[in-house]
């Protein structure tokens, strides 16, 4: 079983963890097209709701859960014409805005190393999951809007 003290830790400061990474993200050349393209509201929301309820992301959903939410993120990012890199680092910066936090507050203790280990692993698989979930949407709706293009395009020369 995880460390729960530091899951309990992680959701009781989920303010104090999303408000650190947007003030990271505002301060990266990295995501000014993600700054500008998705309304600040949204990505505090995002942020807020992933540290939240770490635990349900990591104990309660499934898969499927995570795919459909991820896809659909990587879809609506592909929409307001964010470049997938700036996603990719968005989602890193939260994996590791969580580190940092962790690291900083001195809550990695070596007693508890092994259940911190087990936390550690599995929020970075998740983190890696909704990377990649978020890489099929992208690509879903690119591929999507090119046939509809070349079709358009086809359409119009005959």
């Amino acid at each position: 079983m995880f460390a729960i003290r530091l899951v309990q830790l992680i959701e009781t400061h989920a303010d104090q963890l999303s408000e650190s990474l947007i003030r990271k993200l505002k301060n990266a050349e990295e995501c000014s097209e993600l700054l500008s393209k998705v309304p600040a509201h949204e990505l505090k929301h995002r942020t807020y709701e992933i540290y939240s309820q770490v635990s349900e992301w990591l104990l309660s959903k499934t898969l499927n859960e995570v795919e459909e939410r991820y896809i659909g993120l990587g879809a609506r990012r592909a929409r307001q014409g964010v470049p997938f890199s700036q996603v990719m680092f968005a989602v890193h910066a939260t994996k590791q805005n969580l580190w940092d936090y962790l690291w900083e507050e001195g809550l990695l203790e070596p007693e508890d190393l092994i259940h911190e280990m087990e936390l550690l692993r599995s929020l970075s698989q998740f983190f890696d999951r909704a990377l990649y979930y978020a890489a099929i949407g992208y690509e879903q709706l690119w591929k999507a809007e090119m046939e509809a293009a070349s079709a358009q395009h086809l359409a119009v020369h005959r």
